[in-house]
């Protein structure tokens, strides 16, 4: 195992990387959201959601770690124009999943496509093992944090065997 000597002044450069590469990440997809009448907010469940079909509303207020008054607001937007819709379980009718309408899976579909052309060009640039050590922080970022419903156990590598 190779040993890092890390000082404050990495820690703080990683701290700031790790800030302005989510915020120019999310920017990727501002003019899209302007022209769709959404928000981060909005993009984040649908995006949520087309990973996670059928999720359930107290699922999915665990993995984005948002309160209910401004989730509840946001699904309400987000049902009202036709892109996600909720159902209840046969088993349990106070269970709620919700599923992405058609529309809602066009407009979350069109919105990765713009960060994965970004993510494809960094990684592309930065080549397989940096790509392989990055997955390898961010998991560790989040197996760190503790978050209820979080858990990178389901987050395997993807299979490039038949490649």
């Amino acid at each position: 195992m190779e040993l890092l000597f890390l000082r404050d002044e990495d820690m703080r450069q990683a701290q700031e990387l790790l800030l302005l590469a989510c915020r120019a990440f999310g920017n990727v997809i501002d003019p899209a959201l302007q022209e769709c009448g959404l928000g981060h907010a909005h993009y984040r469940i649908m995006q949520t959601v087309a990973l996670q079909p059928g999720i359930a509303v107290g699922t999915l207020l665990d993995v984005l770690g948002i309160t209910k008054q401004s989730m509840s607001r946001t699904l309400g937007e987000l049902v009202s124009h036709g892109l996600l819709r909720h159902e209840t379980t046969p088993q349990d009718r106070r269970r709620r999943c919700l599923h992405l309408s058609a529309r809602g899976a066009e407009i979350e579909n069109r919105l990765f496509s713009l960060q994965r052309e970004v993510l494809l060009r960094v990684y592309r640039n930065a080549g397989g093992r940096a790509v392989d050590g990055f997955r390898r922080v961010m998991r560790g970022l989040i197996d760190e944090s503790a978050m209820p419903g979080v858990s990178t156990d389901a987050l395997h590598p993807p299979d490039r065997s038949s490649s």
